[in-house]
């Protein structure tokens, strides 16, 4: 490993999720939701500094008893639920050079709602940073839950394919077994951003992504009472815990 590698690790917590109130915070085995991935960002041999970026002190203070910084707030504009990711991954790194001196070469986006990320996710998409220069960023993806072209949308009281035919190649897509498609991904978990990717071209991707590929049972992403209950399952499973 490069010493002089700056890899910053950020997990985004706001306090204002709709779907399950205090979500960021609500215990699942006994930890508070975002003590998962800082736990894991903790174990990973690259993250050089670990930060929360929250409007909540209270999440702050939760996210320091596991390890985590609290360099700031996360100011209220970027903490709305219309916000995207790339705005407070853009002001915690910029906050941190412009604040601190301190400029990461690499940052991480650890969500919080994916409690199965392990240490070796983290490593992998920074590993693939260092062996491919061309590369602007790397993230974790899985198997699609549903295939694009099985999807349908809504258009006034019908539905209509939501990719065309014309688009697919493909008549009744949606009546066709997925094995007749090419292989679709879904990104679960991880993302790392070279500081030109995220800072000077303003992209969360770039034109050139790396991926690592993570089974089903590593790729939950938590926005439901359901996803909880999966995710607790899966993790005692992994901790070895009696399961019901």
């Amino acid at each position: 490993m490069d010493q002089s590698l700056k890899v910053l690790g950020v997990v985004g917590a706001r306090s204002g999720s709709r779907s399950i109130p205090h979500k960021n915070i609500k215990p699942l085995l006994g930890k508070p939701l975002l003590a998962w991935i800082i736990e894991a960002a903790n174990a990973s041999g690259y993250v050089t500094r670990l930060i929360i970026s929250t409007d909540s002190p209270e999440y702050g203070e939760i996210a320091k008893s596991y390890g985590a910084e609290m360099p700031f707030l996360r100011p209220k504009e970027l903490a709305e639920d219309h916000v995207p990711d790339f705005d407070f991954l853009y002001h915690a790194a910029t906050w941190l050079r412009d604040n601190e001196g301190w400029q990461a070469d690499i940052i991480l986006r650890l969500p919080p709602t994916t409690p199965l990320c392990r240490p070796e996710h983290i490593d992998e998409c920074v590993k693939l940073l260092i062996a491919d220069p061309l590369a602007d960023s790397s993230r974790t993806i899985t198997s699609a839950s549903k295939h694009p072209y099985k999807l349908w949308r809504a258009k006034g009281e019908y539905l209509e394919p939501f990719l065309s035919e014309e688009f697919t190649g493909f008549k009744d897509a949606h009546n066709m077994p997925r094995q007749a498609f090419p292989k679709a991904y879904q990104h679960v978990d991880v993302i790392a951003l070279r500081w030109k990717t995220l800072v000077e071209e303003k992209s969360m991707a770039g034109k050139k992504v790396r991926y690592h590929l993570i089974p089903k049972t590593d790729a939950i992403d938590i926005d439901s009472d359901i996803d909880f209950l999966i995710a607790e399952e899966l993790l005692r499973r992994r901790v070895g815990l009696n399961t019901i």
